[in-house]
């Protein structure tokens, strides 16, 4: 009995020690440890495209052809510069405010003249003269020299404004009160101004009227004054004349003052 309980122990260590070396010859499994996840790799963003505005689709102007009275193409008559043709009326912004404007121009003084269509009353544009008015002042052409007894300088002062007035029977008396013919004295160098001015403005508008050139305009207009009746040596007064009649007047206005005085 003790021999196989040693033999039984014996069996049993020598197993212990099979078991052990299969133990020590098993490799040891190491555990694996899971890899960390790899952070997410950002695609690079693509640029940004500008921002491109749309184009502005402007409206189409509306093409005005009438306002006051007045239409595009047509001569019309403009107190300060005589007659024009109106080119067209446009809308313009100024001053963050919308203004029709006429297009006026003067082509014999090669100028453009852009005229609010609210303000045609107040500058005193008109249409061209009837027929029968142009015959009028071809009639006062005819008619005698009225010559003031005064200064020059005031006398002038009263034919540029019958010039600028726009009025064509106006102008027709600046062109006879002025007018010389060869055998009068010859006109100052303002005179000769004012007349050449007046018959300016008066040929123009006769040769637009009557749709002929201005130099045909121009020998009806000194064809009528050739008839207008020879004036008398009171009328043919010169700068000089005009300030010694002025004295004249002052004189007798005193003598007649000092005759008051005495009665």
């Amino acid at each position: 009995m003790p021999e196989k309980t040693a033999k039984t122990a014996a069996k049993a260590t020598g197993s212990k020690t099979t078991a052990s070396k299969v133990a020590a010859k098993a490799p040891v499994k190491t555990p694996v440890k899971a890899a960390p996840p790899k952070a997410a790799v950002a695609a690079p963003k693509a640029p940004a495209k500008p921002v491109v505005a749309a184009p502005r689709v402007e409206e189409p102007k509306k093409v005005v052809t009438q306002r006051q009275g007045f239409k595009a193409n047509e001569f019309v008559v403009y107190p300060a510069h005589g007659v024009g043709q109106i080119l067209a009326i446009e809308e313009q912004e100024i001053a963050g405010a919308k203004l029709e404007l006429f297009v006026i121009n003067f082509m014999k003084d090669k100028m453009t003249l852009r005229v609010p269509t609210a303000k045609v009353a107040n500058v005193g544009m008109r249409k061209l003269s009837e027929p029968a008015l142009v015959k009028r002042a071809l009639e006062t052409l005819k008619g005698r020299a009225r010559v003031k007894r005064t200064m020059w300088s005031r006398r002038a002062q009263e034919y540029e404004a019958k010039i600028n007035s726009g009025d064509i029977v106006a102008i027709a008396e600046v062109v006879r009160d002025l007018y010389r013919s060869e055998s009068q004295p010859e006109q100052s160098y303002s005179e000769r101004q004012l007349y050449e001015a007046a018959l300016d403005r008066l040929s123009r508008e006769i040769a637009v009227v009557q749709h002929s050139t201005e130099t045909e305009a121009v020998k009806e207009i000194e064809s009528q004054l050739a008839k207008s009746p020879r004036r008398g040596a009171k009328a043919e007064t010169t700068e000089a004349d005009g300030e010694a009649d002025e004295a004249d007047v002052e004189a007798d206005g005193d003598d007649a003052a000092v005759a008051d005085e005495a009665a």
